[in-house]
Formats: C-alpha cells, structure tokens, sequence
C-alpha cells in the first residue's frame, strides 16, 4: 500500500490550509462543542421520530457549509449585498401578504418555485441594512439618522406581524434594535422609548391575536389551563425540575420518552436536555453560550469599520436573544413564541440563518486579520 511521504504531506499542506484556516477556531470549536450537546440531545429527542436524526444531521452539515461559504464573503461584499437583500425581503414580505401559503392559520410562506418563508431572510437582511446605513452616514449620526433607521426597522417588522408570527418580529426588531444601540443612540431615547412602550400596553394587548393574549395569561398562571395552553410549560417545567443536579442520565427522561413534552425536537429540546443532563448540564450549556456571545462581542470590538462592528455586534447578541428567549419560555419565564434554542433545536431555516451569522462573524474578525498583516 502507498503511503504518503512527510515531504508529499508539506506539499499537500499549502493546497488544503486555506480550507482551514478560514475559520476562527476559537468560535469554531464552541459551535462544535455545542453540536455535539445537539446531537447527542437528538438521539434521545427524535427516538419516535423516523429521520428525524438524519435530518438534524443533514442540518448540521448545511449549517458548516453555509459557515464556510459567509466566513469567504468579505465584509465589503457584505456591505454591497445589504440594500439588494433588504430590498429582495421587503419585497418577498409583500408577496406574502398578497400571494402567501397559508399553514396552521398562518400566511408566513411563498412559492417562487420553492416555498419559502421570507421572514427568515429579514433576521440578518435587516441589522445588515442598518449597519450599512449607519456606515454611510457615520459622520454624521445625529437624530434623523436614527428615525430613519427605525423606520427602515419597522418595514420588515410590521409585515412579520401581520402573518402573524411575533416570534420571528420580535427577533427581527431585536437585531435591528441592537444596531441602532450600538450605534450611539442616546439614553434619554431609549428611557423614553421604555416609558411610551409601557403607556401603549393597553392599546397593545386590544390589538393582540387572542392566540397571543392566550399565551400571556398562560405565562402568569399555567394551571389555569393545564391540560390545554399550559399544558406545554407545565410539562417542561416538570421535565426541568426532575432532572435534579446530574440528571436522570441519557436516554432515561421519562417525560420525552412518554411523550409529555409537545414539540421536543424543536422548541422544547431544552427540556429534554435538562431532564437527562440535569443541572451540571444546563451550567454547562449556559456556558458554552456565554463563550459564543463572549468570542462574538470581542471580535465586534476589534472590528475595523463601523459596519462591521456594528454587524458582528448585532448578529452576537441575536445570539443572545435566541438563547434567553427560547430557555426564559422553556422553564416558564417567557411567553411560549416559538424561538428555537441556537444549534440545538430541529430546523433547516434556523440553521441557515445561525450559520450564516457564525460565518459573518468569521469574515469580519479573519479580514481584520488580513487587514494587519
């Protein structure tokens, strides 16, 4: 049998190390780290689900694909592609609203010769159009800057809405939100911001889906309902409490395996986690999240430009959003709103969308590199 030579070995090297050394390990090797958690979830979690493991799988080797094709992108393509894909959503957005499939009650998917859901596009076409716009205007940043951006937020914002699907429009607005703080918008607006939310609650609440009311009157009182709309928190917060500190070990969660937790695979998979991995689990997970958003926020803050910083910031704390907001409504917290938790839950779209967020993250901080040398 040939064997190949250390000499053949450091001529193959030079071919193969730009394969490598396009990503950032440190990112690379927590998202790695939290696969694993992920698959290892999805063994127990998708036992009565035929395929669902290779499918979850077949995600992950998309979502490392979409991470390598986004970290060769580099951020002045990035930059020209914002006002296109924005424009490109926006659009898509309308067509759903006029031409739109609806599933479950909801008109939230289009057909242009594959169904899609336009909404997901707007989770990074949107802090991409505003860091653009700030990156224009960087000179000049004053307050008309900042209602433009919020109007250019709210387009996207209030078209999610009205499919509805307040899930996705909260993470959207969350996205766009985080570009506008991080580009200086003062306090005093944002404190004012905070007092007219609060004065429009009660107008707020009349325009709610009663769908929507529904799951925030769950929240406070879950047992109000128990077999119906608090029937999914009970349950999770059953599965969370009875994992204890080491858990019941994998693959012995009684509540997944008897099929108590409703949407284990997807929004409720951190049940199942906590119920076999137990708290020592849940820390360590809580951890690995807090080294993704920690290695993000750093290479914001060593970004070159304003729009990269902006973006990298804007995508880490999207991060942030997914992860808080899916456990926060997962342990009964939070409304349930549908938020899947971060390379865990089963989902083709969430993972594109998450991989391609690593992989700006990626494109950012290995130009910096690039930039120094």
């Amino acid at each position: 049998m040939a064997t190949v030579g250390l000499g053949e070995k450091r001529a193959i090297w030079p071919t193969l190390k730009p394969y490598f050394t396009v990503f950032d390990w440190p990112l690379t090797m927590i998202v790695g780290l939290i696969f694993t958690a992920s698959t290892i979830t999805m063994v127990s979690a998708g036992i009565d689900f035929p395929g669902r493991f290779e499918g979850h799988m077949r995600n992950i080797l998309l979502s490392v694909l979409i991470m390598w094709i986004a970290a060769n992108v580099s951020p002045q393509m990035l930059m020209r592609l914002a006002v296109p894909l924005y424009l490109v959503g926006v659009a898509l957005l309308v067509g759903v609203e006029l031409f739109g499939i609806i599933k479950k009650g909801a008109q939230r998917w289009i057909n242009i010769g594959v169904v899609i859901q336009p909404s997901e596009i707007m989770k990074i076409a949107t802090p991409l159009m505003l860091a653009w716009w700030f990156q224009k205007r960087e000179s000049v940043i004053r307050l008309p800057e900042f209602i433009i951006a919020a109007m250019l937020l709210m387009v996207p914002v209030a078209l999610i809405m009205k499919q509805p699907d307040l899930g996705t429009a909260l993470l959207v607005m969350a996205s766009g939100f985080y570009v506008i703080f991080l580009a200086g918008l003062p306090w005093k607006i944002i404190i004012g911001l905070v007092l007219a939310g609060a004065a429009f609650l009660p107008i707020g609440w009349s325009m709610m889906h009663d769908y929507q009311r529904q799951r925030v009157m769950t929240l406070i009182d879950p047992t109000s309902d128990p077999l119906g709309k608090g029937f999914h928190i009970i349950q999770s917060m059953i599965a969370i409490g009875s994992g204890g500190p080491m858990g019941k070990g994998w693959m012995n969660g009684t509540q997944g395996h008897l099929q108590f937790i409703p949407e284990r695979t997807t929004d409720f998979i951190f049940a199942v986690y906590s119920e076999e991995f137990g708290l020592i689990g849940n820390t360590t997970l809580v951890i690995l999240y807090l080294m993704l958003i920690g290695r993000g926020l750093f290479i914001a803050a060593n970004a070159p430009t304003l729009f990269s910083r902006l973006l990298a910031g804007a995508v880490t704390l999207m991060f942030f959003t997914y992860a808080f907001v899916n456990m926060g409504m997962v342990s009964g917290i939070l409304p349930v709103v549908g938020v899947p938790l971060p390379f865990m839950s089963y989902g083709g779209t969430a993972f594109v969308t998450l991989g391609l967020g690593i992989g700006m993250l990626t494109s950012i901080q290995r130009h910096r590199k690039l930039v120094q040398t």
